[in-house]
């Protein structure tokens, strides 16, 4: 073990165990400091490590997609999240959902039990001073260390995150549902809750006059993130904008009645025993007694047990391209460097893949060495690149997609077959020149 190095890492959500866990399998001791279980942001409730506050899903698996090929990427760089997903999947369709709980459970496992891994207890109030530090502290960082961030970086910029609720399956009206997935993809995995026209209409009228939460001083300048925007807020842009968004009926035929549904919400299980159900795409901040009373009014859900209730929360990330090289290290400190959502990275996974590179770069510089970098072909060399780009002005959260990848040399008019081309050209990468 390399002793004469000290190195911290603060957060230990799915970036922060990423990192801690590169570092500590380089040989290096890593401190690990994570406030919780003594003090919980307003959306955590576990006291394990990786806790998955909004969906269960890590979005979808196939290779020929955004998000399955991230997560080859992150298994070819020896991920711990990817792999502990694999371990605590539940049916999804074509999504790698998992248990959350053991999904947690596990990941908390694996870092408690490393012997190059100390875990220190406790809030974080300032950057700590070591040889070198990796901030993942999320993007619920706590107001004492967002102030000491915000001071160091000259600000934050902020954008607003919701949750979905959460149903017991026994409560669920199975007369009222239809299992399937949609377009019959990955077999019956979602339960679908269908409305006719005049039932959709009623729930509609309820949802955009239904009253929602109160901010807290902090959450009222609101700037909602499109990628996980409130239900009753995408409905207020129209009475389909739903119905062509997460109630669409498309490619789902009620085999009660042969039909198509007027809309549909999907419900997926939520872990893997199947005793609850998540509300798919329904993020939302209305009072929890107005969820009950809307939600309620979809058949299927006519006499649902709410487990969890949907909650809105603030998320913060740094102007990264003015501030972070492309090793993700601080241009004015750079033995700092940020990892997960904080960098302006949007996703479960996109934030565990910033925080491998965080860990991996955190130890080349400790080395001398030359940053380890990968090339806008690949998926992750892509996210990392938009997140650095200084000619990126309006800076915004970046999922993984294909549209940041840079295009094909031979025009293919297929989508599928592009998007499944352009996954290889990444992976072929990673066969022919990574090595860490």
């Amino acid at each position: 073990m390399k002793m004469n190095k000290s190195i911290i890492v603060v957060g230990a959500g799915l970036a922060g165990c990423e990192a801690a866990f590169r570092i500590a399998e380089a040989g290096y001791p890593v401190e690990l400091r994570e406030m919780k279980p003594l003090r919980y942001s307003p959306a955590h409730k576990s006291g394990n490590f990786a806790e998955l506050v909004c969906s269960n899903s890590l979005k979808a698996e196939r290779l020929g997609s955004a998000a399955g090929l991230l997560k080859a990427e992150m298994l070819c760089l020896g991920s711990i999240t990817v792999d502990a997903a694999l371990k605590t999947r539940v049916p999804a369709g074509g999504a790698l959902a998992v248990d959350r709980d053991r999904f947690s459970s596990l990941v908390t496992g694996r870092i408690e039990s490393h012997p190059n891994i100390s875990v220190v207890r406790g809030e974080v109030t300032g950057i700590p001073e070591a040889d070198a530090v990796v901030i993942a502290a999320g993007p619920l960082v706590s107001d004492v260390l967002a102030a000491a961030i915000s001071e160091k970086t000259g600000g934050f910029l902020s954008f607003f995150d919701a949750a979905a609720p959460i149903v017991t399956a026994e409560s669920v009206d199975m007369d009222s549902a239809f299992v399937m997935s949609r377009y019959d993809r990955g077999g019956d995995d979602y339960v679908n809750c269908p409305m006719n026209k005049e039932e959709y209409e009623r729930f509609y009228e309820a949802l955009v006059t239904a009253e929602r939460a109160q901010l807290h001083t902090f959450e009222k300048k609101k700037n909602v993130y499109e990628g996980c925007m409130p239900i009753e807020v995408m409905a207020q842009r129209g009475a389909d904008t739903i119905r062509f968004g997460p109630m669409k009926p498309v490619g789902l035929r009620d085999p009660r009645t042969g039909h198509r549904p007027w809309a549909v919400l999907q419900l997926r299980k939520e872990n893997e025993a199947g005793t609850m159900y998540n509300l798919v795409g329904f993020q939302t901040n209305l009072k929890f007694g107005e969820q009950k009373r809307v939600f309620s009014m979809i058949p299927a859900l006519h006499d649902a047990e709410f487990v969890r209730y949907g909650v809105m929360h603030r998320n913060s990330f740094i102007d990264s391209p003015r501030l972070l090289n492309k090793n993700q290290s601080l241009m004015s400190d750079p033995n700092v460097f940020f990892a997960g959502q904080i960098t302006g990275v949007e996703g479960y996974m996109e934030s565990a893949a910033s925080g491998i590179l965080a860990g991996i770069n955190a130890v080349r510089y400790l080395e001398g060495k030359e940053p380890f970098l990968l090339p806008p072909i690949t998926m992750l060399g892509a996210l990392n690149a938009y997140i650095t780009d200084a000619s990126v002005k309006s800076f915004q959260p970046m999922g993984a997609s294909f549209g940041i990848l840079p295009p094909l040399e031979e025009k293919i008019r297929d989508k599928k077959l592009r998007y499944e081309t352009l996954a290889q050209r990444s992976l072929a990468f990673y066969d022919a020149e990574v090595s860490i």
